[in-house]
């Protein structure tokens, strides 16, 4: 019996330790991937945003105009005191899963730049929604989602209209430019509504249609 419970007791200490080990490597890696996931993401906003020198979060300011598309990540952009755009990162479901994307709009009303963070769409299909070698107009070197770069926020949206499909993708190239069209438009509503932004962009009777 006293075997029993000495072995009982050993096993117990082995437990509680080998817990204590886990927690503290888990603190440990779950602060380095918290750090690099915001580096990765203070990376991406300098890219939509090179002239940027400041990023405000002010996630929950801005509602989506779509249903179904959810608003995660929000940021106000600065130069100085000068506010110069706003950044939404903003998800919609697609062909193999949702679909993440970080979107930039400046306050003349363009699209500074739009990235596509996340997908699980099919590889050679609806992933070229992401690819840096996969060419909407080859001869110009733009890509699908290089292609969002400059419209304005009052542009249609529509695919194969002002927005060229991925090839056997329309699903994606739908849900892509869903996305982007939602978060340009509640993200021209909130520079319009800034004073600081000095909007120039669209009427907002023209971003809501």
């Amino acid at each position: 019996m006293k075997s029993i419970l000495k072995l009982g007791v050993v096993l117990t200490l082995y437990a509680t330790v080998a817990c204590v080990g886990l927690a503290f490597v888990y603190s440990a890696t779950a602060k380095i991937i918290a750090q690099r996931q915001q580096a990765d993401l203070e990376a991406a906003l300098k890219d939509l945003f090179p002239e940027g020198d400041g990023f405000r979060d002010i996630t929950g300011e801005l509602e989506s105009p779509d249903p179904q598309v959810a608003f995660e990540l929000q940021y106000e952009v600065k130069r100085g005191a000068a506010v110069i755009g706003v950044a939404i990162r903003a998800s919609g479901a697609s062909y193999g899963g949702p679909v993440v994307i970080l979107s930039g709009v400046g306050s003349d009303g363009t699209i500074s730049g739009v990235k596509i963070l996340e997908t699980s769409d099919t590889p050679g299909l609806g992933a070229n929604a992401s690819s840096s070698s996969y060419f909407v107009d080859r001869a110009r070197g733009i890509t699908f989602y290089g292609q969002f770069t400059g419209k304005s926020v009052g542009d249609p949206f529509q695919v194969k209209g002002d927005v060229a499909a991925i090839t056997a993708s329309t699903i994606t190239s739908r849900a892509v430019t869903d996305v982007v069209k939602a978060s340009s438009a509640a993200a021209a509503a909130w520079l319009a509504a800034n004073p600081q932004a000095g909007y120039t962009g669209p009427a907002l009777s023209m971003v809501s249609k």
